[in-house]
């Protein structure tokens, strides 16, 4: 069963081979001019993904057509080039041109998620009885198309976490005049409002005490994004412990959420040659 399916997969790939740096077949320092054959890009890229998508180590995935290591060695490869990062811009920037990112409302939360292997961005999660946890502040725009996050230990407020969460937009060019932040009642504070105030933007935040269904607004759109992240059970429970690895694994899954939620809602008004016959 594949990790995702092809209409997803194919145009991901072909993207995402177009980023690579030219490499040749077999090694030429090898002193009688042959050597095994290099692994084929396309076999490391879905692997990766069937990572991401389980969650299971690169040892239970590997099999007689890639090995763990060159799982390992060909992502940091790639993780060096920068190949993840470019992917996750490239499908903001293609989704920004079909159909639009509703950057007028955006919203900000936090989410925690295990980290059995602890590392770079891990802390005690406060509830989880304390076991090794991370936690994620994410930005969406008005449909839930991730622009951005900040990692950090599970122990860690989603108040200070804010700042640099909002910093991603400046990574996405000219912005609308008035922007609407949705935040929930975790940041229903003096400081919060100063820090909205001073960057020009106006904040809707849940007030503390009041349920949330009477106060919903614009935040269930975080909400699903984050349970859309957690669907990746790479990123609902990571073993990882260098922070650059989970944020290329994120960049990855941002990718595919850009991606599918482009071909879906291209459906109703693009026609392509291999446009799947049902929205999914």
């Amino acid at each position: 069963m594949p990790a995702l399916p092809s209409w997803l997969i194919d145009p991901l790939w072909d993207q995402f081979a177009a980023l690579l740096p030219e490499r040749p077949v077999y090694d030429p320092r090898h002193p009688l001019g042959c050597h095994r054959r290099r692994i084929d890009d396309r076999i490391v890229f879905d692997k990766l993904i069937q990572v991401l998508r389980f969650g299971c180590s690169y040892e239970a995935i590997a099999d007689a057509a890639c090995s763990a290591t060159t799982i390992r060695n060909r992502r940091d490869e790639w993780l060096a080039a920068g190949v993840f990062a470019r992917l996750k811009t490239i499908a903001l920037d293609s989704y920004d041109r079909i159909v639009g990112l509703v950057l007028d409302d955006i919203a900000v939360d936090g989410c925690i998620t295990k980290a059995p292997g602890g590392g770079e961005v891990a802390g005690p999660s406060p509830v989880d009885r304390r076991k090794q946890g991370m936690k994620r502040s994410l930005l969406v725009e008005g449909y839930g198309i991730p622009l951005g996050r900040v990692l950090a230990g599970a122990n860690r407020h989603d108040s200070p976490l804010l700042a640099p969460t909002l910093d991603c937009l400046d990574e996405l060019g000219p912005l609308p005049e008035r922007i609407t932040v949705h935040l929930d009642s975790g940041y229903d504070s003096g400081k919060t409002r100063d820090l909205l105030t001073g960057r020009g933007l106006h904040g809707k935040i849940a007030v503390k005490g009041l349920k949330a269904p009477v106060q919903a607004s614009g935040r269930w759109h975080v909400e699903r994004t984050n349970s859309w992240h957690n669907a990746f059970n790479k990123l609902q429970r990571c073993y990882e412990r260098r922070e650059r690895v989970i944020d290329a694994f994120f960049d990855l899954a941002d990718a595919v959420i850009t991606v599918h939620a482009l071909i879906r809602r291209a459906c109703t008004t693009h026609r392509w040659d291999t446009r799947p016959a049902h929205r999914r």
